[in-house]
């Protein structure tokens, strides 16, 4: 597939509590720091570059977190896309997309490599808020969502401060991570929540009540570890046999299955190379009838 038809445009919008539209096939930007998602990436010129091919190829919608790196990944979004509202009109075929929306997330925190703790503290998640504007070079995050509903604290605590923070105007948007419906339900007695960010994929569908959830309330689902895994994406499997069949990879396969699945979900998936970043943004442009998905979600099953 040459590279130079791929758009992210190609794979639909949706409209981010009712008003931020963005392209649905987004970038993950976890991947850009070290290893285990610990400390600067071993080239970080490189991985502003990943994030600038990403905007040209229409990607408008870019994930991170406080605590990839921690910091690292904030910060070489910053370096390498503020201000985000430039140059990248032309990268897009939608009018109503006016430039680059940039979500996080807060609440979790760093001890080493592959080390995460929750701290729903709302005195940290407010010094939390603070850092990630400076990181990002913004004056206001579009989309915040807590990484973890910390056992320790009261949900109701954790975004009672997030809220003082959006009147405030320091934040737009609010969503969740790693949640069930019951707790967005009570999420929401608190704060509007827009969007829900849980793993996801063809091979884990544990979370099938929630894109169910999300369907019903348009609330965005942005599925995390959005490539599927296992007996299913093997070589000889049925993922694999279908994308070859389709001149696809299975990763393109996985992600053009999860644009299908819902209108409302948002795959972000992550690379720290160009090339691969290539590929994925080419999934928004496989397209398999409703007789071949049906074929992949009963050999899924």
């Amino acid at each position: 597939m040459a590279t130079e038809t791929v758009n992210a445009s190609a794979s639909g919008t949706f409209a981010i509590g009712g008003d931020l539209t963005v392209n649905r096939l987004g970038f993950g930007a976890m991947r850009i720091t070290g290893d285990g998602i610990w400390g600067e990436p071993k080239d970080p010129e490189g991985a502003k570059q990943v994030l600038r091919r990403a905007v040209e190829l229409g990607v408008n919608f870019i994930d991170t977190a406080d605590s990839y790196g921690p910091d690292v990944s904030e910060i070489l979004i910053g370096e390498a896309l503020a201000p985000y509202s430039e140059g990248v009109i032309i990268a897009t075929e939608n009018p109503q997309v006016k430039g680059v929306v940039i979500a996080t997330k807060g609440g979790l925190t760093r001890q080493g490599p592959n080390k995460w703790l929750p701290v729903g503290r709302p005195e940290y998640l407010e010094q939390q808020v603070e850092m990630s504007l400076r990181h990002l070079k913004l004056e206001r995050i579009d989309l915040w969502q807590l990484h973890r509903i910390d056992p320790k604290v009261p949900v109701e605590e954790s975004l009672g401060v997030i809220k003082k923070l959006q009147e405030q105007g320091k934040i737009r948007h609010v969503g969740l991570s790693e949640v069930k419906p019951h707790e967005i339900d009570q999420a929401r007695k608190v704060i509007d929540i827009v969007s829900v960010q849980n793993q996801y994929n063809l091979s884990d569908r544990q979370h099938e009540d929630v894109v169910e959830y999300c369907e019903k309330h348009n609330i965005a689902f942005i599925p995390w570890f959005p490539v599927a895994a296992g007996k299913l994406a093997q070589p000889g499997g049925k993922l694999d046999t279908v994308a070859k069949q389709h001149n696809a990879t299975v990763s393109q396969l996985s992600l053009a299955w999860l644009l299908h699945r819902s209108p409302v979900i948002l795959p972000i998936p992550g690379t720290s190379s160009v090339a691969h970043l290539e590929e994925n943004i080419a999934a928004a442009n496989v397209t398999l009838s409703d007789a071949e998905w049906k074929e992949i979600e009963d050999a899924a099953k």
